[in-house]
């Protein structure tokens, strides 16, 4: 028989990140997503969020390591752009700009009808 109060024990231990761990997740998360980084530790992605509430020092790591890697691809693309990657510049001024391409209107063409004159195509010539 269970003593106590609902949540007093009992249940799984509580998941914490050591500091190694927090240092990997940083570097993780510049190329996985968060259920990605959850398997990768063992553990589900409710508990990864869970441990980011309990330990912000983990949901900082997450969120530098993911600015660290948005900033990379960022300065590659603009030096890509500058170096006169048309599709490098296209796709920076649609994400940055606003820009959009757009679509020319369709303009249906009515139907021809062609009537020949057979009187013209049997002439002959004197």
């Amino acid at each position: 028989m269970k003593i106590g109060n609902q949540g007093d024990g009992g249940g799984r231990p509580v998941v914490e990140l050591t500091a190694e761990q927090t240092i990997e997740l940083k570097a993780l998360a510049s190329v996985l997503n968060k259920s990605q980084i959850a398997d990768y530790f063992g553990i589900t992605e409710n508990t990864l969020r869970a441990i980011e509430k309990r330990q912000p020092e983990v949901f900082a790591a997450y969120k530098k390591g993911r600015v660290n890697q948005i900033v990379g691809m960022g300065t590659n693309l603009v030096q890509l752009a500058k170096a006169g990657s048309v599709a490098a510049n296209i796709f920076y001024l649609k994400t940055q700009a606003g820009w959009k391409e757009s679509e020319q209107e369709v303009q249906e063409i009515p139907p021809i009808n062609i009537i020949l004159d057979s009187n013209a195509i049997n002439q002959t010539s004197d």
